[in-house]
């Protein structure tokens, strides 16, 4: 059953995760507004970069040091997959242009060196701004699924990606695809909340300190 949370920041590095995931937002916004499929696919484009980027500097680290990764790799590295398959949701339903092809991979390129650098200085600031933005995604979700059960929106048939994804019934709407992505959502929210929390209390795998 899907909860709404927040993490309260309390120190510095954690305001500034929100503060750049409240950044992050306006930017987003600012290209779609209340066009909310139109949203979602440059929300998961953007969503898709961190579990790469943690996976592999974990992954290196694993290397450097000569330890085992605990499974932090697959887990990081599943996440990104998860958040590119919401974004091939998005794509077959928006069917985006090519001018909006072109800014999702520059948004993209451009998310990867900036949150690259955040990973490198401060791991904990990384996870928390995930945190903190999978929060905002849940909300947008929970707009999104409102809006459809309000009738607000339509809500077409759940396209055939998917209906693949999620072993969905053929008979499956676009808003039970919703309220799926929702649950993914929520699972990162609170895993990297819970990643941030390990590193704010030295808590660690020693290969990951």
């Amino acid at each position: 059953m899907f909860k709404q949370s927040h993490h309260r920041p309390e120190t510095f590095s954690e305001k500034l995760a929100l503060f750049i995931t409240r950044i992050l937002k306006k930017t987003l916004n600012l290209f779609y507004g209340k066009r909310l499929a139109k949203r979602a696919m440059l929300l998961e484009t953007v969503a898709a970069v961190p579990g790469m980027v943690a996976g592999i500097f974990n992954h290196l680290k694993a290397l450097r040091r000569m330890k085992d990764d605990g499974g932090w790799i697959k887990e990081l590295l599943d996440e990104a997959d998860n958040e590119r398959m919401h974004l091939m949701i998005f794509l077959a339903v928006t069917k985006p242009s090519i001018i909006e092809r072109i800014l999702v991979m520059t948004l993209q390129f451009m998310f990867i060196i900036v949150y690259g650098l955040i990973y490198l200085f401060s791991s904990q600031t990384a996870h928390r701004i995930v945190g903190y933005f999978e929060e905002e995604a849940c909300t947008s979700y929970s707009e999104y699924i409102s809006k459809i059960e309000e009738g607000t929106l339509p809500n077409p048939p759940a396209p055939e990606i998917a209906i693949n994804y999620y072993e969905l019934p053929d008979t499956a709407s676009f808003l039970d695809v919703l309220k799926r992505i929702r649950e993914d959502e929520a699972q990162h929210r609170d895993k990297n909340h819970d990643i941030a929390d390990l590193y704010k209390n030295n808590q660690l795998p020693e290969h990951q300190s």
